[in-house]
């Protein structure tokens, strides 16, 4: 087990895929605060990629793009969805324009997936990033682990796979 892991580096080193499994319907993190908040007072949502909130992150999943890698981001949401997922729903198109591809599981139908106790993301199917929250949805010490035992990483693999082959394309899914 490896701590002190830059999230940045892992990503500029990833040389074929990065994936990210996503299973919480709230998430507080102090980052999106004020984007949220701007959200809930007027419903609308900044999906501006050259925004100073979105220009890092399309900066960097465009970088990887073009370096090769494949960033696939599967969410697994209860429905009806919650008011935050309304929220990162409405963001969605920014995630893609920038290269990520997205898909949306609603949980009713993950019940039968055995699925990692941590939201995380896999690194060329060798690492494995659990990115660890409190019960607010906010960052959490030590916020993140990496993993990189064959057996933990491969269990991460195979849970996301099955929660992308069964989950819905984004331009296909509808929030409840």
């Amino acid at each position: 087990m490896q701590q002190n892991v830059s999230f940045n580096e892992l990503l500029q080193g990833a040389q074929h895929s990065a994936v990210h499994l996503e299973m919480r319907d709230t998430y507080g993190v102090g980052d999106e605060a004020d984007d949220f908040a701007a959200w809930r007072r007027t419903g609308q949502r900044d999906i501006d990629p050259a925004s100073a909130y979105w220009a890092p992150w399309v900066d960097l999943i465009r970088s990887s793009a073009a370096r090769g890698v494949a960033v696939r981001r599967a969410r697994i949401v209860s429905e009806p969805v919650t008011e935050y997922i309304r929220f990162e729903h409405a963001g969605t198109v920014v995630n893609v324009l920038a290269g990520e591809q997205v898909r949306w599981l609603p949980r009713r139908h993950a019940s039968d997936l055995m699925l990692p106790g941590n939201d995380l993301w896999i690194f060329d199917g060798q690492q494995a990033l659990f990115n660890h929250f409190t019960g607010a949805g906010d960052w959490s010490a030590p916020g993140l682990e990496l993993r990189t035992e064959p057996h933990i990483v491969k269990q991460c693999v195979d849970a996301f796979e099955a929660v992308w082959n069964r989950a819905t394309p984004h331009d296909q899914y509808t929030l409840l």
